[in-house]
């Protein structure tokens, strides 16, 4: 049932995302936290790929990459960024523009020491995005640097980190019969958030 006028009103978006994502992480379905993510090069060319959600509260959304890697490049000189979720269980979609801000060096060590030991490897091993001589060559350097940290712990990598997406608009789309679909737009302001409808 769509929403009264009032209820759009008054609604968070952070909440009404969080109900969302819950839903879809309910289903089951592999990778609910897949978005994808949109940053612009130098020459205003878009690349898009997708990563994975790995955090979010009414800051913004994080994810983590290698800053030397395509995007992160991209990304430290021109911040602003778009993700896209799509739950085609749910028949929902989430959009969001905003600017990308570097997670602090505390939040991306505490998450760099959650990963699989073979994936911090990787974080070191791969010089990612840029040209691979062969699949050897990659596991010969994961064998380097599985060597050089046999004992002990693997330390985060200086060019590996992570970034929060700060929203400046949230976009709620839901599918409806006949392609009548709802649209519900949040635009940040230096009030708060206000909210209203599209047409589909």
């Amino acid at each position: 049932m769509a929403q009264t006028e009032t209820a759009l009103a008054r609604e968070d978006p952070f909440e009404r995302f969080g109900k969302v994502f819950q839903k879809a992480q309910a289903t089951g379905m592999e990778d609910p936290n897949a978005m994808v993510l949109s940053s612009v090069d130098a020459g205003g060319q878009s690349s898009s790929r997708v990563v994975l959600l790995k955090d979010y509260d009414a800051r913004g959304f994080v994810f983590y990459t290698n800053l030397e890697s395509r995007k992160g490049t991209e990304i430290l000189a021109n911040p602003q960024v778009s993700l896209i979720f799509y739950w085609r269980e749910l028949k929902q979609q989430v959009r969001v523009q905003g600017h990308a801000d570097l997670v602090g060096n505390d939040e991306a060590d505490a998450y760099f020491a959650t990963r699989p030991r073979t994936s911090r490897l990787g974080a070191w091993a791969s010089k990612q995005s840029q040209p691979l001589p062969s699949r050897a060559h990659l596991m010969a350097r994961v064998a380097k640097y599985e060597a050089k940290y046999l004992t002990g712990p693997v330390p985060r990598p200086p060019h590996w980190s992570g970034f929060r997406v700060v929203p400046s608009t949230i976009e709620f789309w839901v599918a409806g019969a006949f392609r009548l679909h709802e649209r519900s737009l949040f635009e940040r302001t230096e009030d708060g958030w206000v909210s209203r409808r599209l047409y589909p």
